[in-house]
């Protein structure tokens, strides 16, 4: 299961309806995560390293759309406070 990293464009996260998503934060910490369907993520702020139970790890921060699966099992290694919009599809 591959996480999707890339920069959108201003285009793109208004056609997507970004704004309007919810926002959640996170302070820093380590904790595991499931994902039950996918999610499309947009950040606002922070760093994050995320490893995947196939032990991929991947990268983003502020600026960065992310897509992650659902059915992913992951460690979430929050290096610097997090605030993302998120949706679930």
């Amino acid at each position: 299961m591959k996480i999707e990293v890339r920069k959108p464009t201003d285009e793109e996260l208004e056609r997507l309806g970004v704004k309007r998503w919810p926002i959640w934060e996170s302070p820093v910490q380590t904790f595991p995560w499931e994902y039950s369907s996918t999610e499309i993520c947009y950040i606002l702020e922070g760093k994050v390293i995320v490893e995947t139970d196939e032990g991929e790890k991947v990268s983003f921060g502020k600026g960065d759309l992310v897509k992650f699966p659902a059915g992913l099992k992951c460690i979430w290694n929050v290096l610097e406070p997090v605030r993302k919009h998120y949706n679930f599809e």
